[in-house]
């Protein structure tokens, strides 16, 4: 699937037929006699296997399956076996003859799969005649099967498939060897007085009737040699028993010896269960872990995204990116949904609430169970669920809090909140991507200056009434990158204060504690936030990317999405959305070096004093204080308009 994805054209196949068997009915005397059976192993399309000119067929119908002209492609099968007969090719390359055919369609969402096969067999004109079939054993001896069955054994070693399917068997005054069929002329030239008999693998165990190659083999032997009887061996033999006893003997005659000039008819379509006409069917589906299903269902979505509309999407890294999401709100379910959408694996939420009364109708891996007796640990409960959702999702939940600016740490818990310090960073180092989903600002904050630290990818989504922001941070000054690839650092969430992040939820009445938004936008920005996610993964740069160029530049469309590198289009830094009038803006905006988050005072400072940095004045060491002295101290020279008017505009 992987390699022939969406293309439908004919593809060569090797498949391997065993010879006629015959099984004791036990507790009965008698024997049954088994079907003939084709083998298309896991070798089957290897190329190492392939014959320079395919003797074998595959066509992949997809939705037109039914619609797909099997008359045209059976007849082109035929006409190539015939060309190898009259062109010679098939006396030196017997395994010609055996081409088949094989239609198939997959239904790989249901596992169904529905295969058709055909093998071609000519309809002389006029047609051979056979007589009875005898048993091998009535025309030689022991001592004469059992050196014809190590003769023929030596012959496969010797000459490989490609020739063991067809041979000559000699028998002289030496006794039986067996040759190739390329070897005729020579045999009757050097000898005229050797007994010569058509051998072919027979893949029938029924009594009076040979196998469909016997057809072609006539064919070809009539066309060359102008033969009109022989005698024929439909050798069969019991697998790994040495015993080939239930071999036939049979002769075959024409009664006109006149070679045809053009493509005869053939036959070869085989017939269902139902003794028809048709195709067969193999439901796989209940044989399989209802697991593995939703594995591979969700994966040829995906699958059929990148070969019908991106050949380079990459999936792989994609569904190997580790996800950290901050939040298990509104903003953390709808993002985990839209994750495992995109066939992420790994997905770790934080959270330090409990499912309450309000969360299940806009929270969509909530129930109302989760909010009996006080609720349940949401972070916890929502990697359950996602789990519900796919169990192939690799999905824990940690309930926990993150230290905030502004917000005191009493003595008892001082420890507690410096091991939830060490956990988060140590869940930021486990990780590839972090989403910031919590509802106060102050507590992006740790996330935010931990992301930049380890140079993680970091994606900010917060919510207003009916507007919102979706941002991807830089990582601070980033003095080691390569100024001509990204000439200036992206900011973070923080770069744009003038003042460190401080409580701002002490003060507010209960209204003000929930997030109050329009029901629609959280699954806008969670759904941005997954996009911009996936077309930072694919761009060369990673998480410095720089922004996409927009705005009145004179730039053609395609001119901006081959800016970004990314083969999902667009990249920005910032989209802030505004619901009221269904817009999207793409801001820019470039590293602050008094960023109380990702400046380089900051991270240092961290670096140096670890967890007792988070007790410091952020503004102070930042150098925000600094500068709002310098801002006051400035002198200020002001130019007044001798003609103002009376309410004194300034100019």
């Amino acid at each position: 699937m992987d390699v022939f994805k969406l293309d439908d054209s004919a593809k060569p196949v090797m498949g391997y037929y065993s010879t006629g068997q015959q099984a004791r009915v036990p507790g009965k005397e008698k024997t049954i006699s088994l079907p003939a059976r084709l083998c298309l192993g896991t070798s089957a399309f290897s190329e190492e296997n392939e014959p320079e000119e395919s003797h074998a067929r595959r066509q992949v119908g997809g939705a037109d399956f039914k619609a797909f002209d099997k008359v045209a492609f059976f007849k082109s099968v035929v006409e190539q076996i015939w060309n190898d007969i009259v062109s010679g090719q098939a006396v030196y390359d017997p395994m010609l003859l055996n081409r088949f055919l094989l239609i198939a369609f997959a239904d790989l969402k249901k596992f169904k799969f529905f295969y058709w096969f055909a093998f071609p067999a000519l309809q002389s004109d006029p047609a051979w005649t056979t007589s009875e079939m005898q048993d091998i054993g009535s025309v030689w001896s022991a001592a004469q099967i059992e050196n014809l069955r190590f003769q023929i054994d030596t012959y496969r070693q010797t000459h490989g498939p490609r020739q063991s399917g067809f041979f000559l068997v000699k028998e002289g005054p030496e006794g039986l060897s067996v040759a190739r069929l390329q070897d005729y002329n020579e045999i009757v030239q050097s000898n005229g007085n050797v007994q010569i008999t058509l051998g072919f693998a027979d893949p029938s165990s029924l009594d009076n009737n040979p196998g469909w190659p016997l057809r072609n083999l006539l064919a070809l032997v009539q066309h060359h040699w102008k033969i009109s009887n022989i005698r024929v061996l439909c050798f069969r033999e019991v697998p790994g028993k040495q015993d080939i006893s239930a071999s036939k003997i049979l002769t075959a005659s024409l009664s006109s010896n006149v070679s045809a000039t053009e493509c005869p008819k053939a036959a070869g379509w085989e017939k269902n269960a139902q003794g028809k006409l048709g195709p067969r069917l193999a439901d796989l589906a209940p044989l399989m872990d209802p697991t593995r299903l939703a594995d591979t269902a969700v994966d040829l979505n995906l699958k059929l995204m990148r070969w019908r509309l991106l050949p380079d999407l990459q999936l792989e890294k994609i569904q190997s990116t580790r996800c950290l999401l901050l939040g298990a709100g509104t903003l953390g379910c709808y993002v985990a949904r839209a994750l495992l959408g995109w066939g992420v694996r790994n997905i770790t939420f934080l959270d330090n609430a409990k499912v309450s009364f309000s969360n299940p109708v806009r929270q969509p891996l909530f129930e109302f169970e989760d909010c009996l007796d006080g609720g349940k640990d949401k972070a916890t409960t929502a990697a359950e669920h996602l789990k519900k959702v796919y169990p192939g999702v690799n999905s824990v939940g940690y309930s926990m809090s993150i230290p905030m600016p502004g917000h005191p740490v009493s003595p008892q818990a001082y420890e507690s909140t410096h091991k939830d310090v060490a956990r988060l960073e140590e869940l930021i180092e486990q990780h590839d991507v972090i989403f910031l989903l919590m509802d106060s600002r102050e507590s992006r904050w740790l996330p935010t200056l931990l992301g930049a630290k380890m140079k993680k990818i970091v994606i900010n989504a917060a919510l207003g009434f009916d507007t919102f922001v979706v941002m991807r941070h830089g990582i601070g000054q980033d003095h080691g990158r390569d100024i001509s690839e990204v000439p200036t650092p992206l900011g973070c969430y923080f770069c744009n204060d003038i003042v460190a992040p401080t409580d701002s939820l002490s003060d507010r009445t209960l209204d003000q504690q929930c997030t109050v938004t329009r029901p629609g936008l959280s699954a806008i920005a969670s759904a941005s936030a997954v996009e911009m996610m996936v077309s930072l993964l694919h761009h060369p740069l990673g998480v410095r990317a720089p922004p996409a160029r927009t705005g009145n530049d004179g730039l053609a469309e395609d001119e901006m999405l081959s800016q970004t590198g990314s083969a999902l289009g667009l990249l920005p830094h910032q989209i802030r959305g505004f619901l009221s009038r269904f817009k999207n803006m793409l801001i820019s905006g470039q590293a602050y070096d008094c960023c109380t988050a990702c400046s380089d005072p900051i991270l240092e400072a961290y670096e140096k004093e670890d967890f007792e940095f988070l007790l410091k004045h952020l503004e102070d060491v930042a150098g925000l204080t600094k500068m709002k002295e310098e801002s006051e101290n400035i002198d200020l020279d002001m130019d007044w308009d001798e003609d103002d008017d009376d309410d004194g505009e300034m100019v």
